[in-house]
């Protein structure tokens, strides 16, 4: 197999058949997929001789001496150069939890090719590509696993050693659509994941969702790896909720009709939204995250209530409980805002209204403008992402993954639209500023006329800002009497 990348004769001229494309490139490569990160490793060569080839050609990062890892940045592509290493589990002191990189690295440029890929987690990652000549080194038999597309533990030993290979074996048997071994559920079981950092185990979670063409396949992985029982309890506590089954048709593979079940659908149903509307991937992170939070309140509100001549199982309030929830879930996983856009402010906000858009739908025959202003002015403008959620949510009972928005959907768009309400309509027209210039002193009487004129302007009471200014030379005369 021809290794063929931009910079790969740069890489064979200067280091011969000692340069090796590693892991993830050669697995894609053996797939058939072309992917543009090329890791490589360099064998035979110490880190300072390395260093001053490349340093005449491009960039060179020393990212990590000790440990023989280089970035080299040439026409605007980097890539990532290491020695062979090893990796040595670093003794934890007393009953310190073990984390991610908690190993003692050793970079050795003469150390065997076969030594550094055993370290490696999973067999379809232990394979090598000479970058002269093509040839495979795959003394695990990677290759075997990729064709059956089956994750096999490397040294499952060492497996233990790094929890983070738990979450990782769930976001490759996602993303690449491989099945697990039953052997790393077991081995997974016993291992502590406390350790971890929440900043890595969210950047596991967000590829699950952004990356995979089905994120549920990773999040029932994260099931079956215990992940979701240590890590995720508000998640974990869903598959132990049942619902009505009338209602709520969609079960999982043993017939069990769960809130987790019906969860698994929406977030896939939401990607397959987001994907046919272009939605950009900070937006898109946004609506898979509120698909995956929008029913945690269900367990802690469920209930018995006997209507339409049969028992039925209720969840009233199960909204605001599942924006409380995952209120909390943002600040226990230190989420804030992802690439520019505010995921902590705008996706409890979702969560919190995901059901008035369907709501406004059923009372359509008189419903108002101000229902349409008020439920924007809710969602701070994200309009479009509250109808993808409650278009996935619906979806979310059927098995069928949805290729165009449905009806309810488009009507909603167009409603928008006819009346004029989005992002820019519903900011306030009437600013303090304003009331300053008509006299009013800054303070709390001030912000409470805002609020007021606010509301009005969402009451389609005024819709312009001379209509807003003449209420509120109304509002301060009368508050002169």
């Amino acid at each position: 197999m021809r290794p063929d990348f931009r910079h790969r004769e740069l890489f064979v001229r200067l280091f011969g058949p000692d340069v090796y494309a590693v892991g993830g490139f050669v697995r894609d490569r053996l797939r058939g997929v072309d992917t543009g990160e090329v890791d490589l490793l360099i064998q035979g060569h110490p880190l300072e001789e390395i260093v001053e080839k490349l340093k005449p050609l491009g960039k060179v990062d020393l990212v990590g001496k000790s440990f023989g890892v280089i970035k080299f940045t040439v026409d605007q592509h980097t890539y990532d150069i290491s020695l062979p290493r090893t990796d040595e589990p670093a003794p934890s002191e007393g009953s310190q939890q073990r984390g991610h990189k908690d190993f003692i690295i050793k970079a050795d440029p003469y150390l065997p090719l076969e030594k550094d890929l055993e370290r490696r987690d999973f067999r379809c990652n232990s394979i090598a590509i000479r970058l002269s000549d093509g040839t495979l080194i795959d003394p695990f038999n990677g290759a075997e696993d990729i064709r059956k597309k089956i994750i096999r533990l490397t040294n499952p030993q060492a497996f233990p050693d790094d929890p983070l290979r738990v979450l990782r074996a769930a976001r490759f048997a996602s993303v690449l659509e491989f099945s697990v071994d039953p052997e790393i559920y077991l081995v997974a079981k016993e291992i502590d994941l406390k350790g971890l950092s929440v900043e890595r185990v969210n950047e596991e979670l967000f590829k699950i969702l952004l990356q995979s063409r089905r994120p549920s396949r990773g999040l029932k992985e994260m099931l079956k790896l215990t992940v979701l029982k240590k890590l995720f309890p508000e998640l974990y506590r869903l598959t132990f909720s049942i619902q009505d089954a009338i209602f709520h048709p969609e079960k999982d593979e043993f017939g069990h009709h769960t809130v987790w079940a019906h969860t698994l659908l929406t977030v896939d149903q939401a990607k397959a939204i987001a994907e046919f509307t272009a939605l950009e991937p900070t937006r898109k992170l946004a609506l898979l995250l509120a698909s995956l939070l929008h029913d945690a309140g269900k367990p802690g509100t469920a209930d018995w209530e006997f209507k339409k001549n049969r028992l039925v199982i209720t969840n009233n309030g199960h909204d605001l409980l599942s924006e409380k929830i995952a209120r909390k879930f943002f600040v226990r996983q230190k989420i804030f805002s992802w690439n520019g856009y505010n995921l902590r402010a705008v996706v409890p906000l979702l969560i919190r209204h995901h059901h008035r858009a369907s709501e406004i739908w059923a009372n359509r025959e008189q419903v108002t403008k101000k229902a349409f202003n008020r439920l924007a002015a809710d969602i701070k403008g994200e309009i479009d992402l509250l109808i993808y959620l409650d278009a996935a949510d619906r979806a979310g009972r059927k098995n069928r993954i949805v290729t165009a928005l449905d009806r309810q959907a488009r009507w909603l768009f167009r409603k928008f639209e006819e009346l004029k309400v989005n992002r820019e309509t519903i900011k306030p027209l009437i600013m303090g500023r304003d009331l300053i210039k008509l006299g009013m002193e800054p303070g709390p009487e001030m912000g409470k006329i805002l609020k007021k004129l606010y509301r009005w302007q969402l009451d389609n009471r005024f819709e312009t800002r001379a209509e807003g200014l003449k209420l509120a030379r109304k509002l301060l005369e009368e508050r002169k009497k």
